[in-house]
């Protein structure tokens, strides 16, 4: 099964350093990872989404994440 969570982050300057320590734990399980963001007028906006794909440990790798931020999940099957 393969599995495409979104993760909505609010301040990612600031939470970068957190998110990377959470999703290190699953490396061997995500196979894509892409970070969309606006970029505004004069400089990068401070919110964006990250879009994983994700093989394994779905449900898992989903509840570390939730506790911090906004998650949702797509399945693939």
């Amino acid at each position: 099964m393969t599995a495409i969570i979104g993760v909505a982050i609010e301040n990612r300057i600031e939470e970068a350093v957190k998110f990377q320590q959470v999703i290190t734990q699953y490396g061997c399980t995500i196979r894509t990872r892409i970070g969309l963001h606006n970029i505004g007028e004069y400089k990068c906006v401070n919110y964006g989404i990250i879009l994983l794909e994700v093989t394994d440990r779905i449900n898992e790798i989903y509840a570390a994440l939730a506790k911090y931020w906004k998650v949702q999940l797509m399945r693939f099957e």
